[in-house]
């Protein structure tokens, strides 16, 4: 799938100059192997909204929610499997993997940062921060799932590439999308995404003015 591919590229340029080399191959790893939906999403949500957004700044922006995911995604694997359980402490894979988790975010955020999807990014986090502390605790928790949260994010970031706003009935359809999709790994873009998605997203992704999010910031760097 060519958008899959885009986002892809464009995440993996967003971290080229992280160091040193060692932890940047962890990074590339989660990268390379992931699925690339979150990233799909955005590329998908600026075309339907308005294609004339700058290419460059939609696959930035599709690399900014594809990293805040792949951080979000890997402390969540860390928090279940909790691996230090298992291995020598002289073992820095999985002390890598953490500080490859914070990264990923850290430069996600950096990307969305003059962004209008900068408030919704907060938000993600936070709520991811709310349904592991509950899942810890073991109650039932009221936070959007992870997912659900990254597909709204990537309807934002995206639908907002050209300077406008973000359509209500698409940031619904991604969430709905992510609950369709069942519990984690998400698959691959090609094999998650319904037959005919594109369209379905132009058509709740259409002009409908009362149905508009006013944009927050703006800025692509």
């Amino acid at each position: 799938m060519e958008e899959a591919e885009q986002a892809r590229a464009a995440a993996l340029e967003a971290v080229a100059d992280i160091e040193p080399d060692g932890l940047r191959a962890v990074i590339d790893d989660h990268v390379a192997s992931s699925s690339m939906l979150p990233g799909v999403l955005t590329i998908l949500s600026a075309r339907v909204v308005d294609g004339r957004a700058d290419e460059h700044a939609v696959s930035r922006r599709a690399a900014g929610v594809q990293l805040i995911y792949e951080g979000l995604r890997v402390t969540r694997a860390l928090v279940a499997t909790e691996p230090w359980a298992d291995t020598d402490e002289s073992d820095p894979d999985d002390d890598l993997d953490v500080l490859a988790a914070d990264v990923l975010v850290a430069r996600g955020f950096r990307i969305l940062a003059r962004t209008e999807a900068a408030s919704h990014a907060v938000h993600t986090v936070r709520e991811f921060g709310r349904e592991q502390t509950d899942a810890q605790e073991g109650r039932t928790s009221t936070a959007q799932t992870l997912e659900a949260n990254v597909f709204e994010l990537a309807a934002i970031a995206g639908a907002t590439a050209a300077g406008g706003e973000t359509p209500v009935p698409l940031r619904q359809y991604v969430v709905g999308l992510a609950a369709n999709h069942g519990a984690p790994p998400l698959a691959d873009a090609t094999d998650a995404l319904p037959e005919g998605v594109e369209e379905v997203m132009t058509r709740v992704g259409g002009p409908t003015a009362d149905d508009r999010v006013s944009p927050t910031s703006v800025g692509d760097r």
